[in-house]
Protein backbone atom coordinates (compact mmCIF):
# COMPACT_ATOMS: atom_id res chain seq x y z
CA UNK A 1 0.00 0.00 0.00
CA UNK A 2 0.87 3.27 -1.27
CA UNK A 3 2.36 5.18 2.08
CA UNK A 4 0.62 8.37 1.56
CA UNK A 5 -2.78 6.30 1.48
CA UNK A 6 -1.41 5.00 4.89
CA UNK A 7 -1.07 8.35 6.06
CA UNK A 8 -4.03 9.27 4.72
CA UNK A 9 -6.13 6.66 5.94
CA UNK A 10 -4.84 7.50 8.88
CA UNK A 11 -6.04 10.61 9.04
CA UNK A 12 -9.33 9.78 8.15
CA UNK A 13 -9.68 7.38 10.94
CA UNK A 14 -8.72 9.63 13.12
CA UNK A 15 -11.50 12.20 11.42
CA UNK A 16 -14.09 9.41 12.03
CA UNK A 17 -13.30 9.24 15.39
CA UNK A 18 -13.64 12.64 16.13
CA UNK A 19 -17.18 12.94 14.13
CA UNK A 20 -18.53 10.14 16.24
CA UNK A 21 -17.74 12.26 19.08
CA UNK A 22 -19.31 14.89 17.59
CA UNK A 23 -22.64 12.73 16.95
CA UNK A 24 -22.37 11.08 20.71
CA UNK A 25 -22.38 14.80 22.40
CA UNK A 26 -24.88 16.78 20.31
CA UNK A 27 -27.33 18.45 22.93
CA UNK A 28 -30.89 18.22 22.66
CA UNK A 29 -32.29 21.29 21.23
CA UNK A 30 -34.44 23.95 23.09
CA UNK A 31 -36.23 25.17 19.99
CA UNK A 32 -39.48 23.97 18.34
CA UNK A 33 -40.16 23.52 14.49
CA UNK A 34 -37.91 22.13 12.23
CA UNK A 35 -34.61 21.21 12.84
CA UNK A 36 -32.69 23.95 10.98
CA UNK A 37 -30.31 22.01 8.44
CA UNK A 38 -27.41 22.91 5.93
CA UNK A 39 -25.89 20.62 3.60
CA UNK A 40 -23.14 20.80 0.98
CA UNK A 41 -24.15 19.07 -2.16
CA UNK A 42 -28.25 18.12 -3.46
CA UNK A 43 -27.85 14.80 -2.97
CA UNK A 44 -26.99 15.01 0.52
CA UNK A 45 -29.85 17.42 0.59
CA UNK A 46 -32.47 14.84 -0.83
CA UNK A 47 -30.04 12.23 1.78
CA UNK A 48 -31.40 14.72 4.87
CA UNK A 49 -34.61 14.91 3.74
CA UNK A 50 -35.34 11.13 2.88
CA UNK A 51 -34.43 10.47 6.79
CA UNK A 52 -35.90 13.93 7.94
CA UNK A 53 -39.53 14.11 6.19
CA UNK A 54 -41.52 17.16 7.76
CA UNK A 55 -39.51 17.06 10.90
CA UNK A 56 -36.31 19.03 9.36
CA UNK A 57 -36.19 22.02 7.53
CA UNK A 58 -33.15 21.70 4.71
CA UNK A 59 -31.18 24.62 2.34
CA UNK A 60 -28.53 23.55 0.51
CA UNK A 61 -25.32 25.34 -0.26
CA UNK A 62 -25.27 23.60 -3.72
CA UNK A 63 -27.39 23.32 -6.77
CA UNK A 64 -27.96 21.34 -9.49
CA UNK A 65 -25.13 21.62 -12.10
CA UNK A 66 -22.71 22.96 -9.13
CA UNK A 67 -19.18 21.22 -8.94
CA UNK A 68 -18.41 20.63 -5.10
CA UNK A 69 -14.70 20.40 -5.92
CA UNK A 70 -14.77 24.22 -6.66
CA UNK A 71 -17.18 25.35 -5.01
CA UNK A 72 -16.30 28.48 -2.65
CA UNK A 73 -18.31 29.24 0.61
CA UNK A 74 -19.72 32.71 0.22
CA UNK A 75 -20.21 35.21 3.31
CA UNK A 76 -23.57 34.36 3.25
CA UNK A 77 -22.96 30.48 3.21
CA UNK A 78 -20.46 31.12 6.11
CA UNK A 79 -23.63 32.97 8.18
CA UNK A 80 -26.18 29.69 7.33
CA UNK A 81 -23.36 27.16 8.12
CA UNK A 82 -22.56 28.74 12.04
CA UNK A 83 -26.53 29.62 12.72
CA UNK A 84 -27.76 25.87 11.05
CA UNK A 85 -28.47 23.29 14.36
CA UNK A 86 -26.79 20.72 12.26
CA UNK A 87 -24.77 20.49 8.83
CA UNK A 88 -24.26 17.70 6.51
CA UNK A 89 -21.58 16.91 4.02
CA UNK A 90 -19.80 14.85 1.98
CA UNK A 91 -16.42 14.48 3.39
CA UNK A 92 -13.04 12.67 1.98
CA UNK A 93 -12.12 16.22 0.51
CA UNK A 94 -15.62 16.25 -1.41
CA UNK A 95 -16.14 19.86 -0.98
CA UNK A 96 -12.40 20.96 -1.38
CA UNK A 97 -12.38 24.83 -0.49
CA UNK A 98 -14.79 24.34 2.34
CA UNK A 99 -13.09 21.59 4.17
CA UNK A 100 -11.67 23.97 6.99
CA UNK A 101 -14.88 25.75 7.75
CA UNK A 102 -16.59 22.76 7.48
CA UNK A 103 -13.99 21.38 10.32
CA UNK A 104 -14.65 23.89 12.90
CA UNK A 105 -18.21 23.68 12.62
CA UNK A 106 -18.97 21.67 15.75
CA UNK A 107 -22.39 20.59 14.66
CA UNK A 108 -21.18 19.78 10.88
CA UNK A 109 -21.24 15.98 10.16
CA UNK A 110 -19.62 14.00 7.37
CA UNK A 111 -21.97 11.73 6.16
CA UNK A 112 -19.56 9.07 4.63
CA UNK A 113 -17.28 8.90 7.70
CA UNK A 114 -18.54 5.20 8.61
CA UNK A 115 -17.74 4.04 5.39
CA UNK A 116 -14.82 1.35 6.24
CA UNK A 117 -11.83 2.74 5.00
CA UNK A 118 -11.02 -0.53 3.45
CA UNK A 119 -13.87 0.41 1.53
CA UNK A 120 -12.27 3.52 0.14
CA UNK A 121 -10.80 3.56 -2.82
CA UNK A 122 -7.39 5.33 -3.63
CA UNK A 123 -6.86 7.67 -7.00
CA UNK A 124 -4.87 5.94 -9.76
CA UNK A 125 -2.36 8.29 -9.83
CA UNK A 126 -2.32 10.15 -6.47
CA UNK A 127 0.22 12.55 -6.36
CA UNK A 128 1.45 15.15 -3.80
CA UNK A 129 -1.03 17.67 -2.69
CA UNK A 130 -3.96 15.90 -4.60
CA UNK A 131 -6.58 14.04 -2.57
CA UNK A 132 -5.55 10.49 -1.61
CA UNK A 133 -9.35 9.32 -1.14
CA UNK A 134 -11.64 9.08 -3.77
CA UNK A 135 -14.83 10.47 -2.53
CA UNK A 136 -16.85 9.62 -4.76
CA UNK A 137 -19.19 6.90 -2.53
CA UNK A 138 -22.42 7.24 -3.74
CA UNK A 139 -22.49 5.66 -6.92
CA UNK A 140 -21.81 2.35 -5.29
CA UNK A 141 -25.11 2.08 -3.83
CA UNK A 142 -24.25 0.11 -0.94
CA UNK A 143 -21.83 2.37 0.45
CA UNK A 144 -24.49 5.08 0.06
CA UNK A 145 -26.72 3.42 2.44
CA UNK A 146 -24.13 3.40 4.86
CA UNK A 147 -24.63 6.90 5.01
CA UNK A 148 -28.29 6.61 6.46
CA UNK A 149 -27.85 5.76 9.83
CA UNK A 150 -25.16 8.53 10.32
CA UNK A 151 -27.93 11.01 9.60
CA UNK A 152 -30.56 8.96 11.12
CA UNK A 153 -28.56 9.22 14.47
CA UNK A 154 -27.43 13.09 14.09
CA UNK A 155 -30.79 14.17 13.85
CA UNK A 156 -31.66 11.99 16.76
CA UNK A 157 -29.14 13.61 18.80
CA UNK A 158 -30.41 17.08 18.36
CA UNK A 159 -34.28 16.60 18.49
CA UNK A 160 -34.49 13.08 21.04
CA UNK A 161 -38.46 13.30 20.85
CA UNK A 162 -38.19 11.93 17.16
CA UNK A 163 -35.77 9.72 17.13
CA UNK A 164 -38.79 6.58 16.31
CA UNK A 165 -39.72 8.87 13.45
CA UNK A 166 -36.09 9.17 11.79
CA UNK A 167 -35.91 5.57 12.89
CA UNK A 168 -38.50 4.26 10.91
CA UNK A 169 -38.08 6.65 7.85
CA UNK A 170 -34.16 5.60 7.73
CA UNK A 171 -35.04 1.83 7.65
CA UNK A 172 -37.52 2.22 4.56
CA UNK A 173 -35.05 4.51 2.57
CA UNK A 174 -32.26 1.54 3.30
CA UNK A 175 -34.86 -0.55 2.09
CA UNK A 176 -35.32 1.93 -1.18
CA UNK A 177 -31.73 1.92 -1.62
CA UNK A 178 -31.28 -1.92 -1.80
CA UNK A 179 -33.97 -1.82 -4.71
CA UNK A 180 -31.97 0.84 -6.26
CA UNK A 181 -28.83 -1.24 -5.67
CA UNK A 182 -30.60 -4.27 -7.18
CA UNK A 183 -32.15 -2.24 -10.10
CA UNK A 184 -28.34 -0.97 -11.42
CA UNK A 185 -26.54 -4.78 -11.02
CA UNK A 186 -30.04 -5.79 -13.23
CA UNK A 187 -29.30 -3.04 -15.84
CA UNK A 188 -25.60 -3.60 -16.25
CA UNK A 189 -26.15 -7.10 -17.10
CA UNK A 190 -27.23 -6.03 -20.16
CA UNK A 191 -23.83 -4.93 -21.68
CA UNK A 192 -21.42 -7.95 -22.49
CA UNK A 193 -18.91 -7.15 -20.40
CA UNK A 194 -16.26 -6.64 -23.14
CA UNK A 195 -18.39 -3.16 -24.19
CA UNK A 196 -18.37 -2.15 -20.41
CA UNK A 197 -15.89 0.49 -20.46
CA UNK A 198 -17.31 4.36 -18.77
CA UNK A 199 -15.14 7.14 -20.72
CA UNK A 200 -16.27 10.25 -18.60
CA UNK A 201 -15.13 13.57 -17.80
CA UNK A 202 -13.55 13.17 -14.66
CA UNK A 203 -12.77 10.22 -12.83
CA UNK A 204 -15.80 10.16 -10.44
CA UNK A 205 -17.20 6.54 -11.47
CA UNK A 206 -14.81 4.66 -9.89
CA UNK A 207 -16.67 2.98 -7.64
CA UNK A 208 -19.37 2.81 -9.92
CA UNK A 209 -17.06 0.31 -11.68
CA UNK A 210 -15.88 -1.92 -8.84
CA UNK A 211 -19.29 -2.32 -7.81
CA UNK A 212 -21.11 -2.69 -10.99
CA UNK A 213 -18.24 -4.55 -13.44
CA UNK A 214 -17.65 -1.41 -15.69
CA UNK A 215 -13.39 -0.75 -16.67
CA UNK A 216 -14.01 3.43 -15.74
CA UNK A 217 -11.90 5.81 -17.50
CA UNK A 218 -11.36 9.92 -17.24
CA UNK A 219 -10.27 13.05 -18.73
CA UNK A 220 -9.45 14.08 -15.57
CA UNK A 221 -8.39 13.13 -12.00
CA UNK A 222 -10.89 12.41 -8.92
CA UNK A 223 -10.98 16.32 -8.56
CA UNK A 224 -11.72 18.50 -11.36
CA UNK A 225 -9.49 21.21 -9.59
CA UNK A 226 -6.79 20.26 -12.23
CA UNK A 227 -7.42 20.95 -16.25
CA UNK A 228 -6.82 18.04 -18.48
CA UNK A 229 -3.59 18.61 -20.87
CA UNK A 230 -2.89 17.76 -24.28
CA UNK A 231 -1.40 14.94 -23.31
CA UNK A 232 -4.35 13.22 -21.22
CA UNK A 233 -6.40 13.75 -24.08
CA UNK A 234 -4.32 12.14 -26.58
CA UNK A 235 -3.78 9.04 -24.34
CA UNK A 236 -7.54 8.23 -23.88
CA UNK A 237 -8.05 8.86 -27.12
CA UNK A 238 -5.70 6.09 -28.23
CA UNK A 239 -7.54 3.92 -25.51
CA UNK A 240 -10.87 4.86 -27.40
CA UNK A 241 -9.59 4.08 -30.71
CA UNK A 242 -7.91 0.74 -29.65
CA UNK A 243 -10.49 -0.40 -27.74
CA UNK A 244 -13.14 0.97 -30.52
CA UNK A 245 -15.31 2.40 -27.48
CA UNK A 246 -18.66 3.46 -29.72
CA UNK A 247 -19.90 6.13 -26.81
CA UNK A 248 -18.43 8.14 -23.85
CA UNK A 249 -20.09 10.71 -21.59
CA UNK A 250 -20.44 14.23 -20.08
CA UNK A 251 -20.85 15.02 -17.00
CA UNK A 252 -23.69 17.74 -15.98
CA UNK A 253 -21.67 19.12 -13.43
CA UNK A 254 -18.10 18.91 -15.72
CA UNK A 255 -18.21 21.57 -19.00
CA UNK A 256 -18.89 19.81 -21.95
CA UNK A 257 -15.45 20.81 -23.80
CA UNK A 258 -13.59 18.83 -22.13
CA UNK A 259 -15.03 15.26 -24.09
CA UNK A 260 -15.73 17.19 -27.06
CA UNK A 261 -12.09 17.07 -27.08
CA UNK A 262 -11.18 13.59 -26.73
CA UNK A 263 -14.24 12.86 -29.46
CA UNK A 264 -12.11 14.97 -32.16
CA UNK A 265 -8.79 13.23 -31.05
CA UNK A 266 -10.43 10.10 -31.54
CA UNK A 267 -11.92 11.23 -34.79
CA UNK A 268 -8.59 12.28 -35.94
CA UNK A 269 -7.19 8.59 -35.34
CA UNK A 270 -9.38 6.99 -37.57
CA UNK A 271 -12.25 5.99 -35.21
CA UNK A 272 -15.81 7.51 -34.32
CA UNK A 273 -16.81 7.34 -31.04
CA UNK A 274 -19.72 9.85 -29.91
CA UNK A 275 -21.24 11.33 -26.78
CA UNK A 276 -23.68 8.90 -25.33
CA UNK A 277 -25.49 10.97 -22.88
CA UNK A 278 -25.17 13.13 -19.71
CA UNK A 279 -24.56 12.05 -16.63
CA UNK A 280 -24.72 13.26 -13.01
CA UNK A 281 -21.48 13.43 -11.33
CA UNK A 282 -20.96 15.84 -8.74
CA UNK A 283 -24.44 17.22 -8.30
CA UNK A 284 -28.20 15.89 -9.09
CA UNK A 285 -30.46 17.88 -10.80
CA UNK A 286 -32.84 20.10 -10.77
CA UNK A 287 -35.30 19.89 -7.67
CA UNK A 288 -38.95 18.92 -8.10
CA UNK A 289 -37.62 16.26 -11.02
CA UNK A 290 -37.28 12.37 -10.68
CA UNK A 291 -33.24 12.99 -11.20
CA UNK A 292 -33.36 15.94 -7.95
CA UNK A 293 -33.26 12.81 -6.11
CA UNK A 294 -30.39 10.94 -5.39
CA UNK A 295 -32.23 7.35 -6.70
CA UNK A 296 -33.47 9.48 -9.69
CA UNK A 297 -30.35 10.36 -10.38
CA UNK A 298 -28.14 7.33 -9.93
CA UNK A 299 -31.64 5.77 -12.41
CA UNK A 300 -30.66 7.77 -14.38
CA UNK A 301 -27.11 7.36 -14.96
CA UNK A 302 -27.71 3.54 -15.43
CA UNK A 303 -30.26 4.08 -18.20
CA UNK A 304 -28.16 6.59 -20.20
CA UNK A 305 -24.70 4.27 -19.71
CA UNK A 306 -26.28 1.16 -20.88
CA UNK A 307 -28.31 2.92 -23.57
CA UNK A 308 -25.14 4.58 -24.62
CA UNK A 309 -22.67 1.47 -24.70
CA UNK A 310 -25.43 -0.35 -26.58
CA UNK A 311 -26.05 2.03 -28.64
CA UNK A 312 -29.49 2.78 -28.25
CA UNK A 313 -28.16 6.34 -26.43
Amino acid sequence: MHKLFILAAAALMGAAWATEEKISGLKPRGASGPVQVVTTTNFITDLVQQVGGDKVRVEGLMGPGVDPHLYKASAGDVRKLSRAELVFYGGLDLEGKMVEILGRNPRAVAVTFRIPRERLLQPSASMPGTMQVDPHVWFDVQLWRLTVPVVRDALSGVDPANASFYAGRAQAYSRRLEQLDAFVRQQAARVPQAQRVLITAHDAFNYFGRAYGFEVRGVQGISTVAEAGAKDISDLAAFIAGRRIRAVFIETSVPQRTIDAVVQAVRSRGFQTRVGGSLFSDAAGTPGTPEGTYVGMVESNIRVIVGGLLGGG
